[in-house]
């Protein structure tokens, strides 16, 4: 008897999960049960599941809602009503579309409407009238027992009790942005829309027997028999599952020829392993769709990485899906794909964030909008956001609900105060465990490609991305069998892939990107690796990694894999880090609990760096077979712990020790190693994948180094901000030139040695003005003047003043001072200039009379300050301060354990806890040289001298010798402008 029941997947109305929604049903004896969330399907197959856990008979539908107004009820009969359902929602949503006053005639469904929508006498067959247990005396004078077959009890279920009606309040608060106090009646639900015993309900319609009675002929109609055990991916990339597994081994031997030659055993041995599991797997059609993928791209010559646990593929590498050679890295495949694992994995191939899009449209129209979609993603209620949600809610000004989220973690609610009181309790309900939905959005990289339509198993909308996105996510995608395919996009990606396009057009060289092996072995490569030389390459130039590399004296491609890995925080909390670097430093010195662990992590000195270190360890050791040492390897991240399944497979690793005579204590200790290893696991194969990009951004930045910066800039991606990455372009010894009207484009550019700062840099400057003096410069070449400029170009005096004090008519010979003077009297005021005019003949430039007007240097400094965010010359060379008498990092070496002061210009800052809780930071500054100071400041330190925004400052402190790497341990540290007293 309750059709018209909602999870908080209404979202911001209901306040239930499937859990709540379900156990609560179970508890007074529901036996059948619907679903039918306003406008949404999220969670419709969790509800099913649930249900059957629970011997509940499950029905699914879709409450339609034009904003406020309940619109009808549309019901499921089965799997092929659930699609109609599905693909109707869609179309409104996609198009933006509001529902019809009257619902479609859609195949196996039922339409509930609300009592009084409609005459009785013009519902059509599969219509019914619905009515709330408070609308019985509405069928007073109707002789209902002559429309019983067109009559249901519509009792809607919203919230579990009268606390969580409050919360739906404030919900529906939320949503419209309002006080409680401005709430309308008709934008929420009556206090009743509970469950009710169903003897209650029975007793309610006591009057009207056989509307109970069709209430649930019309429950005993709809059901929903989805199979959870199959897969429903795309079932065939060429038509057959023969043709597939022929295509495939083609394909595979192909690239073995290309990656290894015709002669190595080794590797054939291994193709036909894996073919034989991606067999057993039914696994074909996604390698395949995967490499066409891959083939459009380079068709395309767009740049991309394939990384995650695919790499321990050798069949993904001879596909050119990877890069990361499996042999080489003793990778094993069984972390990727085994018979014992559940849920197929999944590829994660990235793009530049430019190149993506195009990448995501191709599999659209490869494979069909109807069976397509990019998965969604739900992004839930944050605590702090719930507290300034609430707070707006009830009315508290801004600043009391800044001084509730003061300090930290800690939330200041006052107990002596009702409204806080309730903002704590609320706050715990939504955002205690971080799942309480707040609205849908689009996964990160993720779509889904099925056999059948989508839409037999969720709706789908469009977003502003563009795209058909599909309304679940992966965790509802793998329980109906649908696994995603990852296509994400990086601007790392976006760095190598401009520059090499930047690269053929300044210096005509074409570079084959993923010849990454001869770039691991060249020698000049090697050099900047070793000597940090790493800004704007991907995941290798950020402080902590490049100290890290130092540490490891890292010049090989092994070396960078383990620094890729054991960079992560949780192998640096659990103190990992620091052993490996000890034991790298001194490996003579490292001792191995058993010979049998000496030969298999040698390569790590006797550390377990990577989850595949687990599924080598199991396997050698414990003679486990390799698929069940993997289930140890995902048993150790978490995924069976606190379950039978984890003490099986502690059980079966020391029997199996025992079996084999492993020394007792020995066993002991590394099953202890792998118990603790769970809190800092990351696979090898994500760390080489990680190495192989960062190898092709060096390789780059090593040959090219001027285009390399360039494309980093042009990407607006990586560590710091875009004025580090300005000075390392003009380390390279190229011209860095302010915009110009003559030379600069949208993007930065580079043409030879000459570099011009594109107009996206400048602060103000509308992209359409822009956009004119491009396209009017393409027409009709190069500006004259600054009278040829505002005769030709549409603007205003405001516009017209940045483009002049950014600099970009220096190339008149006039100072700005001047041409400022001259642009008075060109634009007299804020109204645009007529359209474009071409003159038959070239005017003359005008000759004023101009002033003299006093210049100094650092004015054009400040303007670009002002108008690009940093100066173009060195801020050493603008600051008003004696600067001889600090202590350049170069001289760092010198007074090791000893007091210094150095002179830093602020790059970064990152901060932590100490072990008490307390904060902390490191610092990151460049000295007058252009090398990179970098200073600890301890809770003590920075308490007394915090940060103050970017800037110059004196660092007084004590170099501290960490490996080698230098750092300033900061005892006083003081704030400058750029007139300080050059006597100070």
């Amino acid at each position: 008897m309750f059709l018209n029941c909602k999870t908080f997947f209404s979202l911001r109305y209901g306040t239930m999960p499937v859990s709540t929604l379900v156990d609560k049903a179970f508890e007074l004896g529901i036996r059948t049960l619907a679903l039918t969330n306003i406008n949404l399907t999220a969670d419709a197959w969790e509800f099913v599941e649930y249900c059957r856990k629970k011997d509940i008979k499950p029905l699914l539908g879709v409450e339609f809602r034009n904003g406020h107004e309940f619109k009808y009820l549309i019901l499921a009969r089965n799997e092929e009503g659930w699609y109609h359902i599905n693909h109707f929602l869609s179309n409104s949503l996609q198009q933006d579309i509001p529902f019809p006053d009257r619902a479609p005639a859609l195949p196996e469904t039922f339409v509930v409407y609300n009592w009084g929508r409609f005459p009785l006498e013009e519902l059509r067959s599969h219509e019914l009238a619905g009515i709330k247990p408070w609308e019985r005396n509405k069928l007073f004078r109707t002789d209902t027992e002559a429309w019983q077959d067109k009559l249901v009890i519509l009792h809607p279920v919203t919230f579990q009790d009268a606390e969580h009606f409050e919360l739906h309040q404030l919900l529906r608060a939320i949503d419209q942005n309002i006080l409680i106090s401005q709430l309308s009646p008709d934008t929420t639900a009556r206090v009743e829309e509970q469950f009710v015993h169903p003897a209650k309900m029975v007793e309610w319609y006591a009057d009207h027997p056989h509307i109970v009675q069709n209430t649930l002929r019309i429950m005993e109609a709809c059901d929903i028999k989805m199979n959870f055990d199959q897969r429903r991916n795309k079932k065939f990339f060429t038509g057959s599952a023969e043709q597939d597994r022929k295509k495939l081994r083609q394909l595979a031997m192909e690239g073995m020829l290309h990656r290894y030659g015709n002669d190595n055993k080794e590797a054939l041995q291994r193709i036909e392993k894996e073919l034989e599991i991606i067999a057993q797997q039914e696994f074909e059609t996604y390698f395949l769709i995967t490499w066409d993928i891959i083939q459009f791209a380079r068709e395309q010559k767009f740049f991309y990485v394939g990384r995650g646990s695919g790499a321990n593929s050798i069949v993904a590498y001879c596909l050119l899906i990877t890069d990361v050679d499996p042999i080489e890295l003793d990778l094993y495949f069984e972390r990727f794909l085994n018979p014992y694992r559940s849920s197929p994995p999944d590829f994660d191939i990235d793009f530049s964030w430019r190149d993506r899009d195009t990448v995501i449209d191709y599999i659209f129209k490869k494979y069909g909008k109807e069976h397509t979609a990019l998965l969604g993603t739900v992004t839930t209620f944050q605590t702090n956001a719930v507290i300034r949600e609430l707070g707006k809610v009830y009315g508290l000004p801004k600043k009391e609900i800044d001084k509730i989220l003061e300090n930290g973690f800690q939330l200041q609610l006052e107990a002596d105060d009702s409204i806080h009181r309730k903002i704590a309790r609320y706050t715990a309900m939504m955002a205690t465990d971080k799942s309480y939905p707040n609205h849908m959005s689009i996964h990160a990289g993720g779509i889904l490609i099925t056999e059948a339509p989508i839409h037999n198993y969720c709706a789908t909308y469009m977003p502003p991305k563009g795209f058909i996105t599909a309304q679940m996510d992966m965790w509802q995608a793998e329980r109906v069998g649908l696994f995603k395919f990852d296509i994400l996009s990086q601007r790392g990606l976006g760095h190598i892939k401009d520059a090499i396009d930047i690269i053929r057009e300044n210096k005509g060289v074409e570079i084959d990107i993923h010849n990454v092996k001869a770039f691991q072995a060249d020698p000049q490569v090697k050099h900047n690796l070793a000597s940090v030389n790493t800004i704007g390459c991907f995941y290798i130039e950020s402080p902590a990694m490049r100290q890290l590399l130092l540490k490891l004296q890292c010049s090989d491609y092994l070396s960078l894999v383990a620094a890729s890995s054991i960079i992560r925080p949780g192998v640096a909390q659990s103190g990992m880090m620091k052993q490996y670097i000890q034991h790298y430093r001194n490996p003579d010195k490292v001792t191995y609990i058993h010979p049998i662990i000496e030969e298999l992590l040698h390569e790590t000195f006797g550390i377990m760096v990577y989850q595949e270190d687990v599924i080598k360890v199991a396997h050698h050791f414990a003679d486990m077979e390799l698929a069940d040492a993997d289930t140890l390897r995902r048993a150790m991240a978490g995924k069976y712990r606190g379950t039978d399944n984890f003490d099986k497979i502690k059980a079966q690793f020391l029997q199996n020790c025992m079996r084999l005579n492993r020394p007792t204590e020995a066993a002991n200790e590394i099953w202890r190693q792998i118990a603790s290893f769970a809190s800092y696991s990351f696979s090898k194969a994500h760390s080489a994948s990680f190495a192989v990009e960062s190898y092709q951004s060096l390789y780059l930045k090593t040959y090219f180094p001027a285009e390399f910066m360039v494309a980093v800039i042009n990407n607006f991606g990586g560590f710091y901000n875009r004025e580090l990455y300005f000075r390392e372009l003009q380390k390279t010894g190229v011209n860095v030139h302010p915009p110009c009207v003559n030379n600069s484009n949208y993007y930065t550019n580079i043409k030879g040695s000459d570099v011009f700062v594109g107009f996206i840099h400048i602060e103000g400057l509308e992209q359409s003005l822009a956009d004119r003096i491009l396209k009017d410069r393409e027409q009709f070449g190069s500006f004259l003047h600054l009278e040829d400029f505002t005769q030709r170009i549409a603007v205003g005096p405001e516009q017209l003043e940045i483009l002049i004090r950014v600099g970009c008519f220096n190339f008149t010979g006039f100072t700005k001072k001047e041409l400022l003077w001259k642009s008075s009297l060109l634009v007299k005021n804020k109204e645009t200039a007529p359209a474009h005019s071409l003159s038959l003949f070239e005017a003359p430039a005008a000759d004023y009379e101009l002033p003299r007007l006093a210049y100094h240097s650092h004015e054009d400094a400040f303007d670009e300050i002002d108008l690009l965010g940093f100066c173009l010359q060195s801020p050493f060379t603008v600051l008003q301060h004696n600067q001889e008498k600090y202590t350049p990092a170069r001289e760092f070496h010198r007074y090791i354990g000893q007091e210094i002061t150095a002179l830093g210009y602020f790059v970064t800052i990152k901060y932590l806890r100490s072990n008490k809780g307390e904060p902390m930071c490191f610092g990151t500054f460049l000295d007058k040289d252009g090398e990179f100071i970098d200073t600890v400041h301890f809770p003590d330190s920075l308490s007394k001298y915090p940060f103050q925004k970017g800037g110059f400052y004196i660092l007084h402190g004590k170099v501290i010798s960490d490996y080698d790497v230098l750092s300033l341990e900061i005892s006083k540290m003081e704030k400058i402008g750029f007139f300080e007293d050059k006597k100070r």
